[in-house]
């Protein structure tokens, strides 16, 4: 595992309401991401207990939610927007709130506007806890809306 100091920090806009990375997101998870040397992706949360499943663990949904926000980040890297078309996540061992993890994502494999991508968690000992594989899909910045005013987004229910 590469050391942190070796890591470049990926900026996000300060109007992001990305419910995983976005700062203008009051009850996301404001994780941070790392660039690496190798293009690959880095991540080094301390999961609060507000995201906990069963005590003391990561809720299953939010690990995957860990996993696909990486694989997203490795995409990105590259310039590119790109959403989520398929994900698969292997859950191999619990993995602890309040505890400081690793997550590393990178990009395997590009054929035209499909990214296929990797991520894994590990505890402070290196031992992987939990990995996805991702399918992502190039989308137009205008397809996401990207640019529009607040006010100008669709009411939710």
């Amino acid at each position: 595992m590469e050391g942190i100091e070796n890591l470049t920090p990926l900026s996000h806009e300060a109007q992001n309401r990305c419910f995983g990375c976005g700062p203008a997101n009051p009850i996301g998870m404001h994780l941070e991401f790392l660039l690496a040397a190798d293009n690959s992706i880095v991540c080094l949360p301390v999961v609060p207990d507000a995201f906990e499943g069963p005590p003391g663990y990561v809720h299953g949904g939010i690990i995957a939610t860990l996993l696909d926000e990486t694989m997203s980040k490795a995409v990105r890297t590259l310039g590119l927007a790109a959403m989520t078309r398929q994900i698969e996540i292997e859950y191999l061992r619990p993995v602890p709130s309040h505890t400081p993890i690793r997550i590393e994502g990178r990009v395997l494999r590009i054929e035209g506007r499909k990214y296929w991508t990797e991520a894994r968690i590990l505890n402070v000992q290196g031992t992987t806890l939990a990995t996805g594989k991702g399918l992502f899909v190039q989308v137009r910045a205008s397809k996401l809306g990207l640019g529009r005013p607040q006010e100008s987004r669709p009411a939710t229910a």
